[in-house]
């Protein structure tokens, strides 16, 4: 039985911090439709191994955006979707070679340095307009694949393009979500075969999964009282605040 200690062998106030990480992760994903994953590997890495974390996160993000995608279905931007896709297809197993042969930090030190410059020009009011063509959509797509496969920060890219392009609040939040649950059905697959995947990991998951919920649930209630310029603020600090824990873990 005692393989199976979930969270009850941390001290009480790790054990509420936890569900805190798992609150607060929620409303970022339920409000901008990203985020979640960074923030419980970031935080959960501070008492558990990168390796216990990673599936955690994994299934979370799968259950929130099952939850999410009634919420946001009739939003999806699907020619951009499509394209994203196909090149996240091609990008995830180039970024696994990669990650085969070189050190992922050097990747993910340039993708967020360059999200960063990128958010804060944008959060500045400095114009950074892209037009969605299919070119770029697939483009971006492949860097996303090619970031997640090797450095799993494939959200990043694909989050500042839509920036860039100005689109729609409810278009962003809903493409994102339905893109982060198929890539991360990928992810999680992959853990599946790898092994990854135990009693401890699910009955981890399982404790996160209400203040995740109830995360969600805020974050969604709040999006819908919310402008698109309060929208377009959030979710650009957002990326500066994930951007630069992506350099911080690269540094570190």
């Amino acid at each position: 039985m005692e393989q199976l200690l979930t969270w009850t062998e941390f001290q009480l106030p790790e054990f509420w911090m936890v569900l805190a990480c798992g609150l607060v992760a929620g409303l970022c994903r339920g409000f901008s439709g990203f985020g979640l994953s960074a923030l419980i590997v970031t935080s959960l890495t501070l008492i558990l191994l990168p390796a216990e974390v990673v599936p955690i996160a994994l299934l979370l993000e799968m259950i929130s955006s099952l939850v999410m995608a009634r919420m946001t279905w009739s939003a999806i931007h699907w020619s951009l979707l499509r394209l994203l896709l196909v090149g996240a297809a091609v990008g995830v197993p180039v970024g696994v070679l990669i990650l085969k042969f070189i050190a992922p930090d050097p990747l993910r030190i340039a993708i967020s340095l360059s999200v960063l410059l990128a958010s804060l020009l944008l959060f500045f009011g400095r114009s950074i307009v892209l037009r969605e063509t299919g070119g770029r959509n697939f483009s971006v797509g492949l860097l996303s694949g090619l970031a997640n496969g090797a450095a799993s920060i494939g959200g990043l890219p694909v989050a500042i393009y839509m920036m860039a392009a100005a689109l729609p609040a409810e278009a962003v939040r809903a493409t994102l979500n339905l893109y982060f649950l198929l890539l991360d059905a990928y992810g999680t697959g992959a853990l599946i075969l790898a092994g990854l995947l135990d009693l401890v990991t699910l009955a981890r998951t399982a404790v996160l999964v209400l203040p995740v919920l109830l995360g969600i649930w805020l974050g969604h209630k709040i999006f819908k009282r919310s402008s698109a310029l309060h929208y377009r603020y959030f979710v650009l600090f957002l990326l500066m605040v994930l951007a630069l824990l992506g350099l911080v873990k690269s540094l570190l």
